[in-house]
């Protein structure tokens, strides 16, 4: 999702990350014990733009920035990036994306106009413009490291909008944060920023594993 990784990044990253799949499911396969089908896990990209493409992806989130100001996050980049998609064959996602305060670094990229916590109807009226253009996904962030995650409340206007998967992201650092995103109702949760600074695997392992028991419980 970063806003200038370009090409070559991105497809090597996709290319590693489909490597070590093969092999977790090579060796499962050897292991009498194993499960094999565990590790068939499809590769998807979250794009900054036609500039962060791959075709050894498995999928991409196709997105209009909906409440941007400026016509290439509504619909230039993705007229750019078509193309390449249906040469590579990789499936596309139809994903509303929304960008809630305080924004970030794609906030300010993206010329969003924000949306504020007390703006549940607005957010409502976007989960709906979502589903009437026929997108499977509605992305709701507060960008990248955000210093507060999403508002619960605008979490439960959007998902009272029937047909929708709902993403939320940015500024979930805590199982709490992640526990009051799906109680207001996030079918899925995106996190990142918290796996950066972990000072060894068994940290970030501790810190996932926290995060997943939030979901879950």
């Amino acid at each position: 999702g970063s806003t200038d990784t370009p090409d070559d990044v991105v497809h090597a990253t996709c290319t590693a990350i489909q490597e070590a799949f093969e092999l977790r499911m090579f060796a499962a396969s050897q292991d009498p014990t194993g499960d094999e089908h565990g590790w068939d896990i499809p590769v998807v990209l979250f794009p900054g733009g036609a500039h962060a493409l791959s075709p050894a992806a498995d999928a991409i989130t196709f997105m209009m920035l909906m409440n941007s100001t400026k016509r290439e996050f509504l619909v230039g980049e993705q007229v750019r990036g078509a193309p390449h998609l249906d040469r590579f064959g990789v499936e596309a996602l139809p994903t509303g994306y929304v960008v809630c305060a305080p924004g970030g670094r794609v906030g300010e990229v993206g010329a969003a106009d924000l949306i504020q916590s007390e703006d549940g109807e607005l957010v409502h009226a976007y989960a709906l413009c979502a589903k009437m253009y026929g997108f499977s996904l509605l992305y709701l962030e507060a960008g990248s490291g955000a210093s507060t995650p999403v508002h619960p409340d605008l979490i439960k206007r959007a998902a009272s909008v029937s047909g929708l998967t709902l993403l939320v992201g940015g500024g979930l650092r805590t199982p709490e944060h992640v526990r009051s995103a799906v109680e207001a109702g996030a079918d899925w949760i995106v996190t990142g920023t918290i796996t950066e600074d972990a000072s060894s695997m068994d940290e970030l392992r501790e810190r996932l594993l926290g995060l997943v028991e939030a979901c879950s419980n």
